[in-house]
């Protein structure tokens, strides 16, 4: 093993273990390493850096992204090698632009679960499962991932909370639950245990032959699905997403606590926990979101949402 490679095992157990995953970075750095090995290099140059950075078929967005992760790397290796040079900040500037959220409308998000319920009749589970998830995903905002990743243990039904372990940022949190939303958790699991008394996986929601649901496999249903009902169109890459179902929870919630005069600066750091975002600013970008939806259109949806998270 080359001193960059070892360089870089260090680098990431040291980052992880201040509570980042980094599983894109760490495959895309040793790409980056073995470009050098093959280059001959032993240390980073920001020749090389950019070489890397800009190779063909890359655009110009992953480019900039690329010599940061390099440069955050370099920037440790040069405290143990001191011919390193960083890459400058100003070099391929790369600003990460979030994409505007899709408001869903309740009756489109409704339109979703009870499409896809009806997913696959010769199973008597996949569409109980993809419905049910989708409806917890419009209830609570969680994260496709923390969502598939719940085993039974976590979904306390008696207490009405779950438990989401080592989410972004490497944290664990606590998300209440209504009560209409408890009831149809357990009806799944109910249903679950009848299929599969004996499971293979402890996942809380599970897939054909009782294995863990996996996130691309929500993925693929959810644009099947969006597609049915005429919310997207077949390799359309602009439609409405998945993660909008988390948009969907915070936004709504915001026009609940403007529509009651509640102050929401002050319960903001409330919403950011309920979420499970590493940094309150994180939250703070819903304001600016809830403020891009038109006053007829906020006026509308304040007008039809219910007071409570009744979704699933």
């Amino acid at each position: 093993m080359n001193t960059l490679s070892l360089h870089l095992d260090r680098y990431l157990k040291l980052r992880r273990q201040l509570g980042y995953k980094l599983r894109v970075t760490e495959i895309l750095l040793r790409n980056f390493v073995r470009f050098a090995q093959e280059d001959g290099a032993s240390f980073i140059t920001t020749k090389l850096a950019l070489r890397w950075s800009t190779r063909p078929g890359i655009k110009p967005v992953q480019s900039g992204n690329r010599l940061g992760m390099v440069r955050r790397f370099a920037n440790y290796v040069s405290a143990h090698d001191a011919r390193t040079q960083v890459p400058a900040q100003k070099l391929l500037p790369h600003q990460f632009r979030r994409r505007p959220p899709y408001l869903y409308r309740d009756e489109e998000v409704l339109q979703l679960i009870r499409a896809a319920f009806r997913i696959s009749p010769s199973s008597e589970l996949k569409g109980v499962t993809l419905g049910t998830l989708l409806g917890l995903l419009a209830a609570t905002g969680m994260r496709v991932g923390e969502t598939v990743a719940l085993d039974c243990e976590d979904v306390d039904l008696k207490r009405n909370v779950l438990l989401i372990r080592r989410a972004k940022g490497n944290k664990s949190r606590l998300v209440p639950l209504h009560a209409s939303t408890v009831q149809v958790l357990q009806q799944y699991a109910c249903l679950r245990d009848r299929q599969f008394p004996q499971p293979s996986s402890p996942s809380f929601f599970v897939w054909e032959r009782g294995e863990r649901l996996l996130h691309c496999t929500v993925h693929r249903w959810f644009l099947l699905v969006a597609c049915q009902i005429g919310l997207r169109k077949p390799g359309d890459q602009s439609g409405p997403r998945i993660h909008d179902l988390r948009h969907y929870f915070a936004i709504r919630t915001l026009l609940n606590w403007y529509r009651t005069d509640t102050d929401v600066e002050v319960h903001l750091p409330e919403l950011a926990t309920y979420l499970g975002h590493v940094h309150v600013r994180d939250s703070y970008w819903y304001l600016s979101a809830t403020a891009g939806v038109s006053r007829s259109r906020a006026l509308g949806v304040m007008t039809t949402l219910p007071t409570g998270n009744e979704t699933v």
